[in-house]
């Protein structure tokens, strides 16, 4: 069986063996990554000369191959990380997986059936996990389509990121996400669930919570893609319906995230228990405070905005709503700066789906926070692997490479401590692995 998955100790086209076969293989005997850099994400500097182990799909061994525990080769599965970096897998912190690269925002709920968007959906989430990403965190999906496509992931009917999935979304009538005119007799059932007032607030997280959610996302404020109803510094519910949804979110485990732009929005969203904040873009010294006081984690989704800036004239974006989402960048960069520098938390995830911001660039946000934020890589890729962790509520298990917790690993050809931007290639990525297998990555191609 070993030598059947390994040639000059590299795994070969275990991709070719059915799942769970492939599974019986992989937790019958140990795996073994060695000859690389390890970046654990949990503070500790990298090692060097680093060697990790993995038994039945958990870390069993993290250090230096010095002080490694003998392996017995002929029994074992290797890889060579090639004197790349080993670090853990990706995690996607605002993803989309129902957004499928479009034009305008009305594309998202008219445009194609519920059956078209799952397979775009399904193959949105075997994209991500092409690129290095091993979870992700839905922010927002047609149709709850997030909801199945985890569950087809988690019993490996599709590939995909481990996901926790939050379905429709919720945003006040006339908000950011309701542009169909009732003249058009089309509503917005399929993306999102219109609220008037706290008891329907409360209704529509009650819905979601039979639709089997694990998050509830909102819009508490406008956007610059909507400049002359619900721009970035409109508010588009109220605080006593954001407190509502909370409310009765908590009461049944669940958490609670935003789209929050608006500085008053992004104090109500705090004050009313939000678990979480999508962009927090426009921060005054207030609202940081009480942000930093919560320790809630932001995600900042900032490269959306320079893409929308480079590529949306090609697209028919307005100069007007280019340049909200030039003040938006400005803003959001200098807020996710702030929070860095005082502490705070950032995940890292890209609102990516739309037509200049299309799936598989992930990895652009991560570059983007370096180059443009400031970042160093080092807390760029905490950002993106424990910070993502900690969001999704899975951070003792994964986003960071330690001794018992679950193997899900990133390896990559070259020095990404010395260029985050080699990530942007799934090139690159010579092994992702989630759970102990080898899922993505070009040692499965190997011959």
């Amino acid at each position: 069986m070993v030598d059947a998955l390994t040639h000059n100790n590299l795994l070969v086209r275990p991709h070719l063996i059915s799942s769970s076969y492939l599974q019986m293989i992989y937790n019958s005997i140990p795996t073994v990554i060695r000859n690389g850099t390890i970046f654990t994400s949990n503070g500790s500097e990298p090692q060097l000369d680093g060697e990790l182990h993995i038994v039945d799909g958990t870390i069993t061994y993290v250090g230096s191959t010095h002080n490694a525990p003998t392996v017995h080769e002929s029994n074992s599965l290797v890889i060579d990380a090639q004197g790349g970096t080993i670090l853990p897998g990706l995690i996607e912190a605002h993803f989309h997986a129902t957004y499928f690269n479009v034009e305008t925002l009305e594309d998202l709920d008219i445009k194609y059936p519920v059956e078209y968007v799952t397979l775009l959906a399904s193959q949105n989430a075997a994209c991500a996990l092409d690129h290095g990403y091993t979870s992700a965190r839905s922010g927002g999906s047609l149709f709850n389509v997030d909801v199945w496509l985890k569950k087809a992931i988690s019993e490996e009917v599709v590939r995909g990121p481990r996901l926790t999935a939050s379905g429709r979304e919720i945003c006040g009538v006339g908000g950011l996400m309701d542009w169909n005119p009732d003249y058009r007799k089309i509503g917005m059932e399929g993306l999102v669930l219109l609220v008037n007032g706290p008891s329907e607030a409360t209704a529509a997280v009650r819905k979601l919570v039979k639709d089997g959610v694990e998050w509830i996302k909102t819009y508490p404020t406008g956007d610059a893609a909507s400049p002359d109803t619900n721009d970035h510094h409109t508010l588009c519910m109220t605080f006593d319906e954001m407190q509502a949804v909370v409310t009765t979110a908590h009461n049944h485990n669940l958490k609670v995230t935003g789209h929050c732009r608006a500085t008053k929005g992004i104090r109500n969203a705090l004050l009313a228990g939000f678990d979480s904040i999508e962009h927090g873009t426009f921060m005054d010294d207030e609202t940081m405070n009480l942000l930093l006081e919560r320790d809630v984690p932001v995600v900042p989704a900032l490269y959306f905005e320079k893409a929308s800036i480079l590529h949306g004239p090609k697209f028919g974006l307005s100069q007007q709503v280019i340049d909200g989402h030039q003040e938006t960048l400005d803003a959001g960069t200098l807020s996710a700066q702030r929070i860095i520098r005082e502490g705070g938390r950032l995940g890292l995830g890209g609102d990516y789906g739309f037509a200049w911001n299309p799936h598989g660039d992930y990895a652009k946000e991560l570059t983007f926070f370096v180059e443009h934020v400031g970042l160093t890589v080092k807390e760029t890729l905490i950002c993106a692997t424990r910070t993502g962790a900690e969001i999704i509520g899975v951070q003792d298990n994964l986003g960071t490479l330690e001794t018992g917790k679950t193997a899900d690993i990133l390896v990559v050809a070259g020095d990404v401590l010395n260029d985050i931007s080699l990530i942007e290639d799934k090139q690159n990525l010579l092994a992702v692995i989630q759970n102990g297998i080898i899922k993505a990555g070009t040692l499965l191609n190997s011959n």
